[in-house]
């Protein structure tokens, strides 16, 4: 009985400390703390590299290429590299299209499909400039966000920053609410381990940069490239932050279903990434082992600490308090199936998404883990349908 008692608790605990208690030890910590880059002066500012993977984006990239040129960053400092990897759309014809107005569009169009980690690598091997923006083609400037991200990249000792993603594109038939709720939360947990540790784990891989001389090529069959270049960071003993000011915006998934796709493939790569950084949560009382555990391999463990706490709350079901908890666990579990008979009949309760969003998120990774068992040959994946 202890066992089970012991199971229980440390199940709860690793859930509650992941989702709940870090969170806010972060936001405490920050109270009397505040990160903040230097101005640099007109001729200190860097030249960028904008590295774009492309495949089937005719709906999006015409607008990602005219914030990028309406961006109030000096024209003759940066420059974009598209690659489009075997689109089959228009996308290399919208892009050929502004080639041809602008000289610092340099577009190389790809024959053989090979995955998005693949052209951004090529792509650098292409660039020129000091500091490299990794950017998704639905993922769109503010005129000012090419400034903010090379600001703080004058502390030498910063060799990655990530953005401040903003969603739009709400629905309330879908679940981009609570997709919007958890990114913006994301956000900001970031940004306090940003301040606290410079430790921020993992950049939204929609839009982030990084110094030259720190990117590392990505494995061909890697899911999750941009986690894989923050922690190849960690391991040069450089910092990642987050700057709230480098503003981009991003449509908001919306279709459960589409985004369960993404998810499992997200959790899939996290594993990956588990393999080969796991050696950073060793020594544990250090700012990047502290928030790796705490904010991201607590939670990929998650499906199996509910599990485990279904598990032990059964087998405890005799005593009053665990037979509650195996009760209320089980009702959760069934609200995703109760929130998908309500939108059947078009009735939408945020509170009951929520939840549906949770466990949802779970099960991907639960799935994810398996998937990486059994090993991942090809980092191709299927992008996310835009506009949803």
């Amino acid at each position: 009985m202890l066992f089970w008692q012991i199971l229980f608790w440390f199940s709860v605990a690793m859930i509650f400390h992941s989702y709940v208690l870090f969170p806010l030890l972060m936001q405490f910590l920050t109270r009397f703390k505040k990160l903040e880059f230097p101005q640099p002066a007109d001729n200190e500012w860097p030249r960028l590299s904008i590295l774009v993977a492309a495949f089937n984006e005719e709906l999006v990239i015409g607008e990602k290429l005219e914030s990028v040129f309406n961006s109030n960053y000096p024209p003759e400092l940066f420059e974009i590299l598209v690659g489009s990897d075997n689109s089959t759309d228009q996308t290399n014809k919208i892009i050929e299209s502004y080639a041809q107005q602008y000289p610092n569009l340099i577009f190389k169009p790809y024959s053989k499909r090979r995955g998005k980690q693949n052209v951004v690598n090529d792509l650098y091997h292409l660039s020129s400039g000091s500091i490299l923006i990794l950017t998704d083609a639905n993922v769109i400037f503010e005129k000012n966000t090419l400034r903010e991200i090379a600001r703080p990249f004058i502390n030498p000792e910063i060799g990655l920053v990530d953005t401040n993603m903003i969603n739009r594109g709400l629905k309330k038939e879908g679940i981009s609410h609570q997709e919007k709720a958890y990114i913006s939360r994301e956000v900001y947990i970031k940004h306090y381990e940003s301040v606290v540790w410079g430790s921020m784990m993992g950049p939204f891989g929609g839009c982030y940069a990084i110094r030259r001389e720190d990117y590392s090529l990505v494995p061909s069959n890697a899911l999750v490239d941009d986690f894989f270049i923050n922690m190849k960071i960690f391991e040069k003993g450089k910092k990642a932050v987050n700057n709230l000011q480098a503003i981009v915006y991003e449509d908001v998934s919306n279709d459960l279903q589409v985004e369960m796709v993404r998810k499992i493939r997200i959790a899939t790569g996290n594993f990956q990434n588990l393999k080969w950084f796991g050696h950073l949560l060793w020594p544990p009382f250090n700012g990047v082992a502290f928030t790796f555990m705490s904010h991201k391999v607590l939670r990929w463990l998650g499906p199996f600490f509910i599990l485990f706490s279904v598990w032990a709350s059964l087998a405890l079901i005799e005593i009053p308090l665990y037979g509650f908890a195996f009760y209320l666990q089980v009702a959760g579990l069934l609200i995703p199936f109760f929130d998908y008979l309500l939108r059947k009949i078009n009735i939408h309760l945020r509170i009951v998404r929520f939840i549906t969003h949770f466990y949802s998120m779970n099960l991907a990774l639960f799935i994810g883990f398996f998937r990486f068992t059994r090993g991942v040959k090809s980092g191709v994946w299927k992008v996310t349908k835009r506009k949803q």
